[in-house]
């Protein structure tokens, strides 16, 4: 068995699509994956299933979720070993300094690459940073001038049916999570 976390899109975000966890829990040990929690409501599922690719794993995912809970479903699979990679490639000192800046880990749903999102993903100078990693992009925004930052401009942006944005706070913790034993 391998484990590996489902980052899905657009659940419980602004009263749309609510999923209780409970359900969504339920709804992963019915499709056949075991050791499956969930990890606070905004759509982060951690399960163990079969060797199966992870196109496999996002095609069987989408589908079961969108019958059972009738919204169109889009999920960011990773891997364990994927999410290791995505927390050790990050910029020295990413995540350090939360009274001057909010992390932000931009996951990127196969096929497109980091780097083709990288060249379209709207930066104010002086405000936002970010480098691109394998599996996910790293965004740094000034915590002091959050609200002026060009990072809610990238809904407006084809690829970003493509992502799926977890902070760096989350995305630590899904590693702990994915590599209990």
């Amino acid at each position: 068995m391998s484990r590996y976390v489902a980052l899905l899109r657009g659940i419980n975000v602004g009263g749309n699509n609510l999923i209780k966890m409970s359900e969504l829990r339920n709804s992963f040990a019915g499709m056949g994956f075991a050791e499956v929690e969930t990890y606070i409501q905004s759509g982060n599922v951690v399960f163990s299933s079969k060797q199966m690719t992870k196109a496999k794993l996002e095609a069987l995912i989408e589908k079961a979720l969108s019958d059972a809970f009738r919204y169109q479903s889009r999920v960011v699979i990773v891997s364990a070993t994927e999410l290791e990679r995505v927390v050790s490639q990050a910029p020295k000192g990413f995540g350090k300094d939360k009274d001057l800046y909010r992390y932000d880990v931009l996951f990127v749903k196969e096929p497109m690459r980091t780097s083709e999102v990288l060249e379209v993903l709207p930066m104010k100078a002086g405000i936002d940073t970010a480098h691109a990693g394998d599996h996910a992009l790293y965004f740094r925004r000034l915590y002091s001038k959050a609200g002026q930052s060009y990072l809610p401009k990238l809904v407006r942006l084809a690829v970003y049916q493509n992502i799926t944005i977890r902070n760096w706070n989350t995305t630590t913790k899904l590693l702990e999570m994915v590599n209990r034993e």
